[in-house]
């Protein structure tokens, strides 16, 4: 199954990512876990890779909801092939999708995910305006 990116979203980022013996299960294959960890590991280094570090008193992005489909089994040993594209900037959210391909086939698709991000007034607890530079980011 060949795994179609929506026009609307934009490629922000990609990374390869080390399949570890560790995030195998009993069945000898990647475990479903592991995909979220894989998800949240590109998430983060987008991020970083765009200056937006963790500041607990002050604003920054929260996870609101996530997901993941499941095409083929990742296994041991190998890299993940990690891309991360944006979308759909509103008033405090985005949405991030994801496609997880191994290295070696990277038009095999093996999973593909998502997760809403809010942006988050941190000491308040409130969400807050999408800041100019990050909509840029999105929208550009």
């Amino acid at each position: 199954m060949k795994y179609e990116i929506p026009e609307r979203k934009k490629r922000v980022f990609e990374m390869r990512i080390p399949i570890r013996w560790g995030d195998m299960d009993a069945m000898n294959h990647v475990n479903n876990a592991s995909y979220f960890r894989y998800l949240e590991t590109l998430r983060i280094e987008w991020m970083c890779s765009v200056g937006c570090r963790p500041q607990p008193q002050g604003e920054g992005p929260v996870i609101v909801n996530a997901f993941c489909n499941f095409y083929r089994q990742l296994e041991y040993p190998g890299d993940v092939l990690a891309t991360l594209y944006v979308s759909d900037a509103a008033r405090t959210t985005f949405e991030t999708w994801a496609t997880l391909a191994r290295s070696d086939q990277p038009e095999l698709v093996c999973a593909a995910g998502g997760a809403t991000t809010i942006w988050v007034d941190f000491p308040k607890q409130k969400a807050a305006p999408l800041p100019d530079w990050m909509r840029a980011l999105i929208e550009d």
